[in-house]
């Protein structure tokens, strides 16, 4: 061969050479990036070419699917449904052909369509015997009764979030925020869906109904947070029990400073014990207390609690806050659920369970289990010890307070007749000057005359109707809260 040719051909090799490289880069290297690319049009195609697995709560589907309308360009064959799509937006999310997905519609996908790897070799058998592909389900600790009665309870209030725990195993059993959406208007890609998307983004609509303010909104927490602040006290022994004399001047100066911490009335709160100061809401009891144990204590008891970390539900949270730098005065004012101390619904729910368990708090969850197209157990949720805030001596004397608040205090309206109910309410100033309607706030738990606790609840109405002397959390939390408990305790009847 002469010389020019065995150059072609040489070049010509390394150009065939390249190509085979390149096509395995592509086949085995990118392979998983290009089939899963958002701009790959496949992808959604493949996503809405069968009818989507369904989301589950007690047994029944609140999801669903239908034929897509076939307009223009749209070569999607099924689009999404919902059953009561605005009162479990909180938990399904939405799954749009036009809008992509979120929380557990986008969370868990792969099991919904079908192209999870772990449905492999049942998809794998599916194609060798003709049968067409099928989505799994997505099987949630969500009880019906309790969403309902948290999201019909909020309707009526404005904006606010409930969220309810089974204080035993964390599992996740109400999350409902008003306003809400129904994703049903967007699941589609005609015009009307891009108005219906349009008119429910933070640019067009203040009251935010996308926003999941169960798991997703911070707020002052306001004097629920003083469960925390008397579990502190407990646990670094600065007081021993609920009914001894607490060392509270009244009135009560903030450290360092001139400025009276002051209480809303006239009420017993000089040296008064921490149950009297609990059920009637002494901010300069629990003021002083904070001051007292000091930031360190403070921070590590609202740590074990939860605050300043995100918990993934598997929908994530976010994260509640404490500050981390403080002087006294604002940490007596943090330790009243002040300054910069802020919680998700959530994280309060947190609170409550962690006191109706003996101090033992649980990882919060929201997906029991996902399943195969032919109900075949893919994953279970185990239920997780995440932290012990209290003893259970500890717990119990907290307990007795909270009981007390509710039988003879602030939150009287939580009562249940034959249950034993504690709780806390809550009443957040916000606003410059506090010129704002207060959040009302209403934490609290059921226990049975068994011992067994099966719900802890937390809700935050952030408007009322009512004049702002009204706006409490035992008028305005507290009935949401025994309605919730008590659609709890009935369903296990």
């Amino acid at each position: 061969m002469n010389k020019p040719l065995r150059r072609i051909a040489i070049f010509c090799g390394l150009l065939v050479l390249a190509l085979l490289i390149r096509d395995n880069y592509v086949q085995y290297v990118q392979a998983d990036s290009l089939r899963t690319d958002s701009n790959n049009r496949r992808v959604a195609i493949e996503r809405y070419a069968t009818p989507r697995g369904d989301i589950i709560v007690d047994g029944n589907p609140i999801t669903g699917a239908t034929k897509s309308t076939k307009n223009g360009i749209n070569d999607f064959e099924y689009k999404r449904t919902y059953k009561d799509g605005p009162m479990w937006a909180p938990v399904t999310g939405y799954a749009s052909q036009a809008f992509d997905a979120s929380q557990l519609e986008k969370l868990d996908d792969g099991i919904l369509t079908g192209n999870d790897d772990r449905l492999f070799f049942r998809n794998t058998l599916d194609m060798i015997t003709g049968k067409k592909k099928q989505g799994g389900n997505v099987v949630t600790t969500l009880n019906a009764a309790a969403q309902k009665a948290a999201y019909q309870g909020l309707l009526s209030r404005g904006k606010g979030a409930v969220a309810a725990i089974n204080p035993q195993t964390g599992a996740i059993l109400a999350l409902a925020s008003t306003p809400s959406y129904d994703p049903s208007t967007f699941a589609g890609t005609s015009g009307s869906d891009e108005k219906a998307w349009n008119k429910l983004q933070k640019k067009n609509n203040a009251d935010e109904p996308m926003l999941n303010r169960a798991l997703r909104e911070t707020y002052p927490p306001g004097s629920t947070f003083k469960v925390v602040t008397a579990a502190a006290a407990l646990e670094n022994g600065l007081y021993k029990s609920a009914d001894e004399n607490t060392d509270s001047p009244l009135p009560y100066t903030l450290p360092t400073t001139s400025t009276e911490l002051k209480n809303e009335g006239n009420i017993p709160c000089k040296n008064a014990t921490m149950r009297i100061a609990l059920r009637y809401s002494c901010n300069t009891v629990f003021g002083k207390i904070g001051a007292d144990l000091g930031k360190d204590k403070m921070l590590a008891e609202a740590e074990k609690f939860g605050f300043n970390s995100e918990q993934l539900t598997p929908v994530r949270s976010n994260a509640s806050n404490f500050p981390k730098t403080m002087d006294k005065p604002q940490t007596a004012l943090s330790s009243i659920g002040q300054f910069e101390t802020a919680a998700t619904p959530l994280q309060m729910a947190m609170v409550a369970s962690a006191v109706a368990d003996n101090g033992t708090l649980m990882k919060p969850y929201m997906v029991d289990k996902l399943q195969a197209p032919n109900l075949d157990v893919i994953s279970q949720t185990d239920p997780q010890k995440m932290s012990q805030p209290l003893s259970q001596s500890n717990a119990q004397i907290l307990q007795s307070m909270m009981e007390t608040v509710v039988k003879e205090g602030t939150g009287t309206k939580a009562q249940i007749p034959g249950v034993t109910v504690g709780g806390k309410t809550g009443t957040a100033q916000h606003g410059v000057a506090n010129s704002e309607k207060p959040y009302a706030w209403f934490i609290s738990y059921a226990k049975l005359p068994d011992g067994s606790s099966p719900v802890a609840v937390a809700v935050v109405v952030e408007d009322g109707s009512a004049n702002r002397d009204d706006i409490t959390g035992g008028g305005l939390a507290a009935p949401i809260a025994r309605s919730v408990m008590k659609a709890v305790i009935d369903s296990k009847k």
